[in-house]
């Protein structure tokens, strides 16, 4: 029947009792499954590292404007690099930079899961948030 149809016949369970086969164009069946799998990898959604940087002296207003752009990239579902720079003197004073990475983490607890605690390398101090399971696609309150 399929050579009479000029198409192919093509087993789709081997493994059922009968084996189950289906008369189709077999180019075509796999041209169409490659389309499928290039649109699914194309809808896919990838989670960014977004970095957000501070100064140990930094100001309130600034500080909470940061603080809402870090609740906008998780609420997106990205992940959040936080990065302070010591300027100078600061680098005597590493306990201030700390109280603000701190500060910022306890400010999302709500949203964010710790990935990587609070580390210092050479002059910055470095975190890493990622958003809650389940949280990402709503916006924070």
């Amino acid at each position: 029947m399929a050579e009479e149809q000029q198409l192919d016949l093509v087993e789709i369970q081997p493994n059922a009792e009968p084996p189950v086969c289906k008369i189709m164009d077999f180019g075509r069946y796999r041209y169409e499954e490659s389309t499928r799998r290039k649109q699914a990898r194309k809808s896919q959604s990838r989670q960014q590292v977004k970095e957000i940087k501070f100064h140990a002296g930094v100001e309130e207003h600034d500080f909470q404007t940061k603080l809402k752009h870090i609740r906008g990239f998780l609420a997106s579902g990205d992940k959040v690099k936080i990065t302070l720079q010591y300027r100078g003197r600061e680098n005597a004073h590493k306990e201030l930079g700390m109280g603000v990475v701190t500060r910022v983490i306890k400010e999302c607890e709500e949203i964010a899961i710790v990935e990587q605690p609070p580390k210092h390398m050479g002059r910055q101090l470095g975190a890493l948030l990622a958003p809650r399971p389940g949280k990402a696609g709503q916006q924070p309150k």
